[in-house]
């Protein structure tokens, strides 16, 4: 709003008086630090610090494409699936050695052992429909006792 009376005020008094008078600098004649109302050290600071800034922006950013890509990684080699070599390429961009958040290192963890379970005898057992272990069980240990009982009962033996 104050831009537009001073263009409009400020235009009609130039014409008023032709132009006379000390001549001030347009808005595209401005150095960059003047346009933001800063001396010339405080927009060197100021610019300096938002390199910084996009510097750790743009390394906090890489750090978590690398660990999405080591988890990408991680169940391709669970799951016998083909390496990818941008997930590589992005693990080497940061040097490599990425270690993973908590929260996910938990959720493999989980799925290791849950993956163990399955692939014990056990496991296998328990996925079966209709099974009952604790009979299974009791039936195993008679046929035990019955097998040492008749290898007493042997001769030869």
């Amino acid at each position: 709003m104050a831009f537009m009376v001073k263009s409009m005020v400020g235009g009609q008094l130039k014409n008023l008086t032709g132009g006379l008078g000390g001549e001030e600098k347009s808005e595209s004649e401005k150095s960059p630090a003047e346009a933001q109302g800063m001396t010339r050290e405080e927009y060197e600071e100021y610019q300096r610090q938002l390199v910084e800034e996009k510097m750790e922006r743009d390394a906090q950013f890489a750090q978590r494409k690398a660990e999405r890509a080591t988890v990408r990684s991680h169940f391709r080699e669970k799951y016998r699936l083909p390496k990818n070599e941008t997930d590589d390429n992005q693990i080497q961009l940061v040097g490599g050695d990425v270690e993973l958040p908590k929260e996910l290192a938990k959720m493999i963890e989980q799925d290791n052992e849950e993956e163990e379970e399955k692939n014990s005898v056990i496991g296998q057992l328990s996925n079966i429909q209709n099974l009952d272990l604790d009979s299974l069980k009791d039936k195993a240990s008679a046929t035990l006792e019955d097998l040492k009982q008749s290898a007493e009962k042997c001769s030869v033996m």
